[in-house]
């Protein structure tokens, strides 16, 4: 605009009179500029209480997900688990595999784990121990198999190696298959031949091996366990290859992140084998161990196999249920932890048949140690089938006790004693009783007396198998109703030196130490409590948590003790035992004391189910306790986020869509376009979307429309899987609704702010080049680049050209940023921005005008330049909305272009791409849509159409989304392609009219007459400016026509060629007007 400025100090020195612009029209538009300017201020200021209502409400969802994610990630028990060591250099030997298996699996091995002298003697593959297999999971190593292995072989070594397992470890070179499930497949051929040449490795027997393995035992970490489950549904497997699969955090019910179709494609695929070929699984035992609520990677939910759990082939339990380990384990911990690996490796030695001194046959004799060892250990080594009637030692000491209540300490007894309690008097006062022994050995010490009437018992039912053992006792509770053939309850107490333990015994009525407390609302947000007192004192008690089902629940248990002073008082035990699932949790604590227990479920309670969780106290007998229960709101918050984070995507692109509408319908009624923040917090409302999913998915419980739906070919709907889950909840869809606008919101501000950082960076390192003039959608350059890209995503990775794509469209919209920015602050007339914009455009400036004069030449060009700016503030809006959209698809599509890029070097092209089809449609569109404006569109009845797409995308979204991550990058694209279609059938509507009619494209405008001095004027600055933002400067040419010898002006500014050039223009004006009409 600088060029202007030597024309209007002519014509100041000229005086008013022959100014061509009168002074009033110069003041007139100078105040238009500046109501447009505050204007926009006080409309800023106007709408600055919303914003703030807005950014305070947005504020405080956020905090509740920080406070949800929070409570995931870090509010949890400690890591008690020890970890493994090695007393040997381990090492892994590379199996040979056939040259064939090598080719099609390139970046698969086998490998032979071992220690010492052990690796030396397995180096000529000679193998006469048990064949165990472990499988890594998602991007897991090898190596991980060293802590199985070495306590393996540490036990062996303690029995002579009279057994022994050979461990066996894959190689899936640390692939993410938990995030593209692409490779699953691949690994599970792969692990099948694996399992053909370990079988044939033991065909060469030693002379002392008897009989060779012909199953293998398999150990399969997350992902690995459900390869292992996927290998039945092979053609050529043979189910007799394995016999014992035991897998630790397996997410076997669905996919952690459904973020591909391949991936749950196979997880169907492998869930409706089991369930619909349960023959082929039935000589199989299945074990899935879960790690608890540290496990923030899998939570324990998914690693329960609900249809497998009415056979008695499988069993699910919590490390933190498990005996001798009761402690939650983080999804690589549970590896490596030396209480879990242990109770493992007992279990794999215990289910050895000794004659073929391999895996047994037979499946019950699984499930038994599989119970003892993993579910209820009664403080005793595994036998198969115990003898129940001992014969007991009637030389030592029989002392009869006919109290109630008996305690008994022991200290360096030199000789055995038998405390014999009569039962025939107790089974009219009392219904159960209790004993407890603090001393932890695996020997027998309590036993049923058949009708003794003496005062000693020969012979006795062993009743310690019916004890279970806790961290710091063994106890046994029986009701009395059960035995009527027992007369006497005999407790042996052997003879020790040096150790000192206690026994404890006391018979009670049910009703006394057992009460219901009602668990507090949902939403009681930790104001109201339930309270409960126990008055007597006692051994056990047994609180009843009513309505405690739900997996949103959560609750914070106090418990207060009570005890009378007491020397070398012993701990209490405090029990969350669910009944119908392996997941107890267990907390020791020093007595008196004020204990906190975390109450939250992994697994909802079924329907059929009328059991109820119970708070069990186990204590001294002079303890008195008192429990309370309160809501824990930031734990609820955090069991929403630990089932449901990872559909929070879907509901962000749900917000983001009608965001997106919201923009288009304002700019189509107003002509101006919301920022993206305000357009979400105006258009993202919960009540657009839920309701329709929730109508949906109650129609669906009729036939008739269950018909139509099926006829539509239309997929299951999300929320029915839900539900069939017990996960499923409108109010809990309606906060993360709530949770994904939040974090829209801040995103988006986030992303407002980067832009502004990068547009800055970007301007002190380059040159602005001016708005964007409006152009052809596609030319042959941006052809070209969009089939290049096509090209790209068809023989590499289909996420790779999404990134291209992506990378390009955000160095546009920050050149677009930067520009805005630039023309904004010269109009603004910073002097700093001005100067600047004027030598970056290479034009000249005249120092001999004031500041007044260039206000009054921004004044006159500001109305078209604000027009301008306007328009392209309203395109860069939807591109900053398009690019938020655009974000989440790159964040979603990453897993498989890591694993592309990982394994780059085995094949250039990803195989199978799920990104693939999603790259093309985004490439074709995105180039048309990054290269578009808002300008041609505005009035168009295609545009009101398109602006209607979103609400039914959104709602679509948050229908098929949350379990199918996958298909939400696919909406967002369609909502693009949709609205590129729009503006090409209008462009081309436009196009084929004009040429049809002969009209230029633009609204036909009524003709002005020159002779009007106001209209004269702005004839000519108008095409002055036009000419001069184009780079003509016409004073060059000016410059060159005849001046007055007084004063040097441009002939332009006399009035008899003016008037000679008006007259001209009447007389051809009817003429253009018919031309143009054809």
């Amino acid at each position: 605009m600088a060029e202007l400025f030597p024309v209007f100090c002519a014509g100041h020195a000229l005086g008013p009179s022959r100014l061509a612009l009168p002074p009033p029209s110069v003041s007139g538009v100078w105040s238009r500029w500046r109501w447009r300017a505050t204007g926009a201020r006080s409309a800023g200021a106007m709408g600055r209480s919303p914003g703030v209502a807005a950014a305070l409400f947005y504020g405080a969802v956020a905090a509740l997900v920080l406070l949800g994610v929070r409570d995931v990630l870090f509010v949890y028990e400690e890591n008690r688990c020890s970890m493994t060591y090695m007393y040997e250099y381990p090492e892994y030997l590379k199996i040979k595999l056939p040259k064939k298996i090598s080719r099609r699996f390139p970046a698969y091995e086998l490998y032979l784990y071992g220690e010492g002298n052990y690796a030396e003697e397995n180096k000529n593959l000679i193998l006469t121990g048990i064949p165990v297999l472990f499988l890594p999971g998602n991007a897991g190593s090898y190596k991980q198999v060293r802590s199985l292995g070495s306590i393996a072989l540490r036990k062996a070594e303690d029995i002579d190696f009279k057994y022994h397992f050979n461990f066996f470890t894959v190689n899936f070179n640390e692939e993410l298959v938990a995030l593209y499930g692409g490779s699953l497949h691949r690994q599970t051929r792969f692990v099948h031949e694996c399992i053909k040449v370990i079988l044939k490795l033991y065909k060469v027997r030693r002379e002392d091996q008897e009989f060779a393995p012909s199953s293998v035992a398999i150990v399969g970490h997350s992902m690995g366990g459900l390869v292992a489950r996927a290998l039945l549904t092979l053609k050529n497997f043979k189910p007799e290859f394995i016999n014992l699969l035991i897998t630790q955090a397996t997410p076997h019910v669905a996919p952690v992140m459904p973020l591909d179709k391949y991936l749950t494609d196979f997880y169907t695929a492998v869930n409706n084998h089991w369930i619909l070929k349960a023959q082929d699984v039935r000589n199989l035992t299945t074990l899935s161990v879960a790690g608890g609520f540290r496990d923030y990677q899998v939570h324990s939910g998914l690693a329960f196999l609900p249809r497998l759990s009415q056979h008695s082939s499988a069993l699910f339990v919590v490390s933190s249920a498990v005996p001798r380990t009761w402690a939650s384990t983080d999804h690589l911990s549970i590896v490596w932890c030396k209480e879990l690996v242990l109770a493992t490796i007992r279990a794999f030695f215990d289910v050895i048949d000794e004659t073929t001194k391999q895996i047994t046959e037979d499946p019950k004799k699984r499930m038994l140690v599989l119970n003892h060892h993993f579910v209820r250990h009664p403080a005793k080594f595994f036998e198969e089938g115990p003898e129940t009637l001992t014969e007991l030692k009637g030389t030592l000491i029989w002392i009869k006790i006919k109290s109630s209540k008996w305690t008994y300490t022991v200290y360096n007894e030199s000789d055995g004693k038998y405390f014999m309690f009569p039962l025939s008097n107790h089974r009219k006062t009392y219904s159960h009783v209790h004993c407890q022994n603090s001393m932890l050995g695996t020997s027998s010490w309590i036993y049923g007396c058949l009708n003794s009437s003496s005062s000693v018992c020969l012979e006795g039912f062993d009743l310690s198998w019916k004890a279970e053992l806790l961290p710091t006792v063994k106890v046994v509770t029986l009701k009395l109703q059960e035995y009527p053939a027992l007369s006497n309850l005999v407790i042996y107490v052997p003879a020790i030196n040096g150790n000192k333990f206690t026994l404890d015994c006391e018979f009670f009525k049910e009703d006394s130490r057992t009460v219901q407390l009602p668990v507090t609302h949902l939403f009681s947000f930790g104001l109201s409590s339930s309270k409960i007192v126990f008055s007597s004192a006692g051994l056990i008690y047994n609180v009843q948590l009513q309505h405690f089902c739900q997996i949103y629940q959560a609750f914070n248990i106090y418990i207060e003790s009570h005890c009378n002073p007491h020397k070398g008082r012993k701990t209490s035990v405090y029990r969350l035992h669910v009944p119908w699932s392996h997941e107890d949790s267990i907390t020791v604590s020093k007595v008196p004391s004020f204990t906190e227990i975390s109450a939250k479920l992994h697994i909802a309670q079924p329907e059929n189910d009328s059991t109820v969780a119970v708070l069990n106290i186990y204590s001294s007998v002079d303890c008195q306790y008192e429990v309370t229960i309160k809501t824990s709101f930031s734990q609820v918050l955090g069991q929403v986020i630990r089932f449901h984070g990872g559909s929070l995507p879907v509901y962000v692109i749900s917000n983001m869509l009608l965001a997106y509408g919201g923009q288009l319908s304002a700019l189509i009624s107003t002509g101006q376009c919301s920022d993206f923040v305000l357009a979400l917090a105006r258009a993202a409302k919960p009540y657009k979307v839920d309701p329709i999913v929730n109508v949906v998915k109650f129609l669906l419980g009729f036939n008739w429309f269950k018909d139509i739906w099926n006829v539509l070919f239309l997929p299951e709907l999300d929320a029915v899987l839900l539900n069939k889950r017990d996960m499923w909840d409108p109010l809990v869809s309606l906060i993360l609704f709530l949770f994904g606008t939040g974090i829209a919101y801040w995103g988006g501000i986030l992303f407002s702010s980067s832009l502004r950082l990068f547009s800055s960076l970007w301007l002190s390192l380059t040159r602005p080049s001016g708005l964007p003039k409006d152009s052809k959608l596609m030319t042959p350059r941006r052809a070209f680049m969009a089939i290049l890209l096509i090209f790209v995503s068809c023989t590499t990775c289909g996420a790779f050209a999404v990134l291209i794509i992506y990378i390009h469209y955000m160095f546009k919209v920050i050149k677009l940023h930067s520009n805005v920015r630039t023309e904004q602050n010269v109009l603004n007339m910073d002097p700093k921005y001005a100067k600047e914009t004027s030598d970056n455009s290479n034009k000249e400036t005249v120092k001999n005008c004031d500041s007044t004069e260039t206000i009054t030449e921004a004044a006159a060009a500001s109305p078209t330049a604000n027009r301008a700016i306007d328009n392209v503030v309203n395109s860069l809006k939807i591109h900053i909305t398009i690019i938020n959209l655009l974000t989440w698809i790159v964040l979603l599509s990453s897993p498989s272009l890591i694993y592309w890029f990982k394994n780059l070097r085995y094949n250039i092209r990803l195989d199978p791409d799920p990104c693939r089809t999603m790259a093309i449609i985004l490439v074709s569109t995105l180039g048309i849509l990054m290269n578009s404006s808002t300008t041609k569109v505005k009035s168009s009845k295609l545009s009101k159409i398109a602006a209607q797409l979103p609400l039914p995308l959104s709602a679509a979204v948050v229908a098929f989304g949350p379990m199918h991550l996958y298909r939400a990058p696919y909406f967002s694209a369609h909502l693009s392609s949709m609205w590129k279609v729009a503006l090409l059938v209008l462009c081309t509507t436009l196009t084929l009219r004009g040429l049809a009619k002969g009209a230029p494209l633009r609204p036909e405008e009524k003709w002005k007459p020159l002779n009007n001095p106001r209209n004269r004027d702005l004839f000519f600055r108008t095409l002055q400016a036009y000419f001069s933002g184009r780079g003509l400067d016409l004073r060059k040419f000016l410059d060159t026509f005849s001046m007055n010898n007084d004063r040097p002006r441009p002939v332009a500014i006399y009035s008899d060629p003016t008037a000679s050039a008006f007259a001209d223009y009447e007389e051809k004006k009817k003429i253009f007007q018919n031309y143009f009409k054809g």
